[in-house]
């Protein structure tokens, strides 16, 4: 039976939908419990039926240096507590921190909306590993090994040469990633390759104990863009257990689109191919809200039920379209957590 708007407003009321990574501003701009300029806030988030959200404390490469390490080091604890400050109990709107993924499943049964901390870049801890302990102890699921430009851990996708990088300079993961990789697995978070280079991606998978995600990231066969998973990548994610977030940077899913050339359905377009690719428990979606990411159909978290109603009109059922928004995230957060223990 052909579903109709009704059902797949009610659908996506019911469901428990997880945007895997959402940017926040920095320095601190509009407030997060305000209808304001950013495209995701707690309003937005509740008119938009999104139940749960990675808020990412991302921290832009530098050179690596002491002095631009403790910065970073330090600009993300602020940035965590700043993401810790939006679980408030206020007038219509109530969020909570969320840091495994059963307090996320209440939180949505709660009617509360759930936010998970995260960390974008492992620039942000520099070269001392017990820094990441401190990112958990502020609630970080996961982690992004890298950003555009290579750091201590990792080549990145996208090397920096103004930034004095190579093509390559560690083949992947240097030591010191491979020794973060331990760390992450030993405190429960995620390892997160968006951004990381084929070989890093490749190690990674090596590396870690627990399943790894690609928290934002899209289908390079769809569109060949250097921060885009080839097949090959994706084969690696699903013989491992892994999981690619598609993401909705405009020129991730066109090759050089504007956000308005782009639609849900291109977007839809790159989730397609990963399923029929790798099976749909390794799929999810994400946003890069508030850090590039936004389309015609999707330009804020108050489109999100747009997602759902083009996921029925493809034929997907409810516990598929119950998967992609949340369930395998919060499966691999489990694994992770169990990991940990």
């Amino acid at each position: 039976m052909t579903q109709t708007a009704p059902d797949a407003a009610a659908l996506h009321a019911a469901t428990l939908t997880l945007d895997s990574h959402i940017d926040i501003p920095w320095p601190q701009g509009p407030s997060p419990f305000e209808d304001g300029q950013r495209r995701v806030d707690l309003p937005k988030m509740r008119r938009g039926g999104v139940s749960a959200g990675c808020f990412v404390a991302y921290l832009p490469q530098a050179r690596r240096d002491a002095a631009s390490h403790d910065a970073a080091f330090a600009r993300a604890e602020a940035m965590l507590e700043a993401i810790r400050g939006m679980a408030q109990d206020r007038p219509g709107i109530a969020a909570r921190i969320t840091e495994t993924a059963d307090a996320v499943e209440q939180a949505h049964a709660d009617g509360v909306l759930a936010i998970i901390p995260a960390v974008e870049n492992g620039f942000a801890m520099g070269t001392d590993i017990a820094r990441l302990r401190a990112f958990r102890g502020r609630g970080a699921r996961y982690l992004t090994l890298t950003h555009n430009g290579h750091n201590a851990l990792a080549d990145s996708a996208i090397p920096r040469p103004d930034l004095g990088d190579a093509a390559e300079e560690h083949g992947g993961l240097s030591a010191l990633g491979r020794a973060a990789i331990g760390e992450l697995n030993r405190l429960g978070m995620l390892v997160d390759v968006s951004h990381a280079s084929v070989a890093a991606m490749r190690q990674a998978v090596e590396v870690s104990r627990s399943p790894i995600v690609a928290s934002h990231s899209s289908i390079h066969a769809l569109c060949p863009h250097p921060r885009n998973l080839t097949d090959a990548q994706l084969d690696l994610l699903r013989d491992s257990g892994g999981l690619v977030q598609i993401t909705a940077v405009s020129a991730f899913l066109r090759k050089s689109a504007a956000p308005d050339a782009v639609t849900v359905g291109d977007f839809i377009d790159h989730l397609d191919y990963a399923v029929q690719r790798i099976g749909i428990a390794h799929v999810g979606i994400s946003s890069d809200f508030d850090g590039g990411g936004g389309f015609a159909g999707w330009h804020d978290a108050g489109e999100s039920a747009n997602l759902t109603a083009e996921l029925l009109r493809r034929g997907y059922g409810a516990a598929d379209i119950a998967a992609l928004w949340s369930g395998n995230f919060l499966r691999l957060l489990r694994q992770a957590e169990a990991l940990a223990a």
